[in-house]
């Protein structure tokens, strides 16, 4: 009677889940996201969670509680008007879940009731924030939430106003003001209005500006914040990590508005119909923040060029900085391909940036991580081909959207078969984790060899 009565099956709980953090972190991220995922699953099917006071059907409230917990922005149904005010105060909750991590937050509860954390919980955060040290993690996520909060007060300080003068009540351009500045700082792109963005946003600098920043923001990565922080007035100090992330992302977003300018300046149905030299700038300093993470656009997506789609897919699937609120296989696994490359193409012995030479270990990581992503998103494409009977231009920039959370669309999503959806889902939830667990499980794995076998090399190329 005594092994099975509450006391015992809470310490087996307890014990399981202290050795399921000790043998493999990663692993306990992904049902800890999956339990989270259903818990707002269950959440959205209740009937006061809709507006019309009926149960949402199972497949709109799982995509929908997914997008928000992965943080992506994809939903099948209109956020604003289908959602009651429960409903959408749940979808921003998962938001601010997701973009926190799950174990990041359990982590910070645990720091707040003991005062201190655990190696069982440094080991969990270090999973998830990426922290360089164990040392580091306690300082880590206390940034986080000085930061996200920091961001996500000031990008709502900043729309309140904007939407007062829009004609919002107090409570409303309030309540639009927190759901946008959550939806930026953690690249969701989830809207509380109808349709999204209003259609006049593409000439509104107050509104589009703080949005701008908020995604930015929470796109670098915690670990990039924590180093600014210590070390903003000498970024020759700055670590191997943040002046890759960095740079690599101020190459991208300077690449990205050139080429989107090129792409899309005469075509009537987006740049060409926007009136106004400076209209048209803002609307391209826009569309080139969002594409790697956002989510969000003043521009229709699904009117753009299919050469503009070619460009959008590949900035989505890079994605932003590791241990950020962004997605895809992140920025700093690109550098270290793109740097490899290069000094292959040298002829040097080494994979060498800012004075500092990349361990080999860290290229086969990239490269594994790159070949993950893309497979994913090969498998994920062909299926929902043979689903839908759609082209391949839609439905490959809808599934590298959901792989890197991205949230953009060319309007497919709502109109897809139920199956479909499913397999949608299972996309946003194995690009928020599957990365992020395959790149942890790695790590852990590497060991050392008594013996090396003899080299021979193979004919590449």
């Amino acid at each position: 009677m005594h092994r099975t009565g509450p006391r015992y099956r809470l310490g087996w709980l307890r014990d399981t889940i202290d050795e399921a953090a000790r043998s493999s972190p990663a692993r306990l991220t992904v049902l800890v996201f999956l339990a989270v995922v259903l818990l707002f699953t269950s959440l959205l099917s209740l009937p006061m969670a809709t507006a019309s006071g009926a149960p949402a059907p199972l497949v709109d409230a799982l995509f929908t509680a997914t997008s928000a917990v992965c943080v992506t922005g994809l939903s099948t149904v209109d956020v604003a008007t289908f959602w009651s005010p429960f409903g959408e105060t749940v979808i921003l909750v998962g938001m601010k879940i997701g973009g926190l991590g799950v174990l990041t937050l359990a982590s910070l509860l645990g720091l707040a009731v003991s005062r201190r954390l655990g190696l069982r919980q440094r080991l969990i955060a270090a999973s998830e924030t990426k922290a360089p040290r164990l040392g580091e993690v306690g300082t880590l996520l206390r940034l986080i939430v000085i930061v996200s909060t920091t961001v996500e007060l000031f990008v709502a300080l900043a729309l309140f106003p904007r939407f007062l003068l829009r004609g919002e009540t107090l409570g409303g351009a309030t309540w639009q003001s927190v759901f946008y500045a959550v939806s930026a700082f953690n690249n969701v792109g989830f809207s509380p209005q109808p349709g999204g963005l209003p259609p006049d946003a593409v000439s509104d600098p107050w509104l589009t500006v703080p949005l701008m920043l908020g995604v930015f923001a929470g796109s670098l990565g915690f670990p990039v914040l924590l180093m600014i922080k210590r070390r903003w007035r000498r970024p020759s100090a700055w670590d191997l990590h943040t002046k890759l992330t960095l740079a690599t992302t101020l190459i991208l977003l300077v690449g990205t508005i050139v080429l989107f300018a090129l792409l899309e300046w005469d075509n009537p149905k987006t740049l060409g119909g926007v009136q106004g030299f400076g209209t048209k700038v803002l609307a391209v300093l826009f569309a080139s923040v969002m594409p790697r993470s956002g989510g969000m656009s003043t521009l229709d997506v699904g009117q753009m060029t299919e050469s503009t789609w070619l460009m959008t897919d590949a900035l989505m699937f890079v994605g932003g900085g590791s241990a950020s609120t962004a997605g895809g296989i992140r920025v700093t696994t690109l550098a270290v391909i793109v740097l490899a490359a290069v000094a292959e193409a040298r002829g040097d012995q080494d994979v060498e940036a800012f004075g500092r030479r990349i361990p080999a270990a860290s290229l086969r990581l990239a490269v594994t991580v790159a070949m993950a992503g893309a497979t994913l998103v090969g498998v994920a494409t062909l299926v929902l081909l043979r689903m839908t009977g759609l082209s391949l231009d839609v439905v490959l920039f809808e599934v590298i959207s959901a792989f890197a959370t991205s949230g953009l669309s060319t309007g497919i999503t709502a109109g897809l078969p139920e199956p479909a959806k499913y397999v949608l889902a299972a996309v946003m939830f194995l690009g928020r984790t599957g990365t992020m667990t395959l790149a942890g499980a790695l790590a852990l794995r590497e060991r050392t060899k008594m013996f090396r076998l003899t080299e021979e090399r193979p004919i590449v190329g």
